[in-house]
């Protein structure tokens, strides 16, 4: 083989790696990924700490006692669902005589339903609620007697459920 050939030879598999070579590196500059994502249902609440006692003390003579209220206390709600609904139940059930009322601020969008009589089923507080972040919504208690009430004390656990409506 004579030299020129060599030559031509040599320079055109040189010339095919380095094309080859460009186009390879030119695949390598770049790389791609897929990113899967899912956004779960997301339907929390939660209360502040609990009011302070509700105590009835005071009647206007010929008169049921007079009623004792609070609005001390708050709660936060974060939803992505829509068409939700807040219900409140209490256990256990208010001696006879006395009447425990609830209204919620409702969050932007919502409809409260005002002071709603607490008893052990549950009952509809806002309803209406749709994807909202919320926080700092006042909780108001009203306590309410007969003056079939006897005197003492007592406690009832107020349980909050964000449901579907």
């Amino acid at each position: 083989m004579n030299m020129k050939k060599a030559v031509t030879i040599i320079l055109t598999i040189a010339l095919a790696l380095g094309v080859y070579g460009v186009a390879h590196a030119a695949d390598t500059d770049t790389a791609t990924q897929s990113v899967h994502f899912e956004v779960a249902a997301i339907n929390e609440i939660s209360v502040s700490d609990d009011p302070q006692t509700l105590i009835i003390s005071e009647a206007t003579p010929g008169s049921d006692p007079t009623p004792v209220t609070d609005s001390s206390t708050t709660y936060a709600i974060t939803t992505n669902g829509t068409n939700k609904k807040i219900t409140a139940a209490i256990g256990p059930a208010m001696p006879t005589g006395l009447t425990l009322k609830v209204e919620l601020e409702a969050p932007t969008g919502a409809t409260p339903q005002p002071d709603v009589v607490l008893d052990t089923s549950a009952s509809d507080v806002v309803t209406g609620i749709s994807q909202v972040a919320a926080s700092n919504l006042t909780i108001t208690y009203t306590l309410e007697a007969t003056a079939e009430a006897e005197v003492g004390s007592g406690s009832t656990t107020v349980t909050f459920t964000l449901t579907d409506a």
